[in-house]
């Protein structure tokens, strides 16, 4: 080959190389951030991460892409087969992800509608002790804590929920909360239906008493950043299908008050005074602890189930 043709291919391949090179980023990219996924970001044994795989892969997404560019420069024969082969992969495994995904849905949303009910079951058993309990009223409580904890954590205030949950889950809650703020993002979940909720199943444990709810619902659930508002993670456009399991507990010996409408706190149970609980689950009047279970359920744990 003549140095004049030599050069002419040079010269060619150079005027290509920044559509190499972007080709090679976007989809480096894109494989670092494809397992996304809604790990629920509510369980008492949270992380610290936002609940999603795309920081984590990040560093790896990354020195592939250094890896690629350099064989690009440096080696074209070589790293030219090697970038045709990485695309046909990513198409590859971007219809088989598609397709998983869409299967797991379908998965999800039949295991959501196909839930056992023990509510009937579970009530007899707790009015054996409690014969004033109401499995329809607890039921209409635990949605209520439940759509309370969503529409706190997108207003990114956990304060709303603080007299329903235990001091040990409210924390943990916040902390996470505070964390988004911190980093000026907002994990906005909406369009929530709660396709399902019952009593799954009750038990004494020593001094106290423990009743849990089984609960499904289908939700947006995605990350912006608070000043673009530009989304960071997931996808606005997408159902999650997501059941979880809640866990209240209550004083042994604790009689439901059959005057009460549901299990709402709107009084401090000490003193009367109308409900303001401070950070520490105290009355703001009296300083009685409110959300210890003392007066009535608490919510001491949520998460998700398989």
């Amino acid at each position: 080959m003549s140095k004049f043709n030599k050069f002419n291919i040079i010269s060619s391949w150079k005027r290509y190389l920044p559509f190499l090179l972007l080709i090679v980023a976007i989809i480096c990219c894109d494989i670092a951030i494809a397992d996304v996924g809604n790990q629920n970001r509510y369980d008492s044994d949270y992380s610290g991460d936002s609940g999603y795989d795309s920081d984590s892969d990040s560093g790896d997404g990354g020195a592939l892409v250094g890896l690629l560019l350099g064989l690009l420069i440096s080696h074209p024969k070589v790293g030219i087969p090697i970038l045709i082969l990485l695309v046909i992969f990513y198409f590859i495994m971007k219809r088989k992800s598609k397709n998983t995904n869409k299967n797991k849905r379908v998965n999800n949303q039949a295991a959501l509608e196909n839930t056992p009910d023990s509510s009937a079951e579970v009530a007899v058993q707790i009015q054996t002790i409690d014969p004033a309990f109401s499995s329809d009223k607890f039921i209409g409580f635990a949605r209520e804590v439940f759509m309370t904890i969503q529409q706190a954590w997108t207003a990114k205030d956990w304060k709303p929920i603080r007299p329903f949950e235990s001091e040990t889950l409210f924390n943990t809650h916040k902390q996470q909360l505070d964390e988004y703020i911190r980093l000026g993002k907002t994990n906005v979940v909406e369009k929530i239906a709660i396709k399902h909720c019952s009593l799954h199943s009750f038990r004494q444990d020593g001094d106290k008493e423990v009743l849990t709810v089984w609960l499904n619902a289908v939700m947006r659930d995605y990350v912006i950043d608070d000043t673009t508002k530009k989304v960071l993670e997931s996808d606005p456009n997408r159902d999650w299908y997501m059941r979880y399991e809640m866990v209240f507990n209550r004083k042994a010996g604790l009689k439901t008050d059959p005057s009460k409408k549901g299990n709402t706190i709107t009084n401090c149970p000490n003193c009367g005074a109308p409900t303001e609980i401070t950070s520490s689950g105290q009355c703001a009047y009296c300083g009685s602890v409110v959300t210890n279970g003392e007066h009535d359920w608490v919510l001491t744990d949520i998460h998700s189930r398989n």
